[in-house]
C-alpha cells in the first residue's frame, strides 16, 4: 500500500470524525458564543484538542492538497468561536 492510499484512509477517518463529532460541537460553540455566552473548561480543552490535531495533520494536508480548502474553512470556523468568546469576554 502507498502513501497515497494510506493518507486517504486516515483522512476518511478524520473526516467521519469530523462530521460526527467535531461538526456538531463546533456548531454549538458557535452559537452560544453568538448569543453572548462564553466558553467554558470544557470547551477549551476541546479547542485545544482541536488545534493539537490540526498540527499533527498538517503534514498529511500538505501531501494531498485537495484538502487544503476544507481544512482552512473548518479552523476558520474555529477561529470565529474563538474570536466571538474574546469579544464576549471583553464585553462582560
Amino acid at each position: 500500500m502507498g502513501q497515497k492510499e494510506k493518507d486517504r484512509g486516515v483522512l476518511l477517518v478524520i473526516l467521519k470524525r469530523f462530521n460526527k463529532q467535531r461538526l456538531p460541537r463546533a456548531l454549538a460553540l458557535k452559537k452560544k458564543v453568538d448569543a453572548g455566552e462564553l466558553l467554558n473548561e470544557y470547551d477549551y480543552k476541546l479547542i485545544k484538542k482541536v488545534l493539537k490535531d490540526e498540527k499533527r495533520t498538517r503534514s498529511l494536508i500538505e501531501r494531498n492538497p485537495e484538502y487544503k480548502d476544507l481544512m482552512a474553512k473548518i479552523l476558520n470556523l474555529w477561529n470565529e468561536i474563538i474570536q466571538k468568546d474574546l469579544e464576549n469576554l471583553k464585553s462582560k
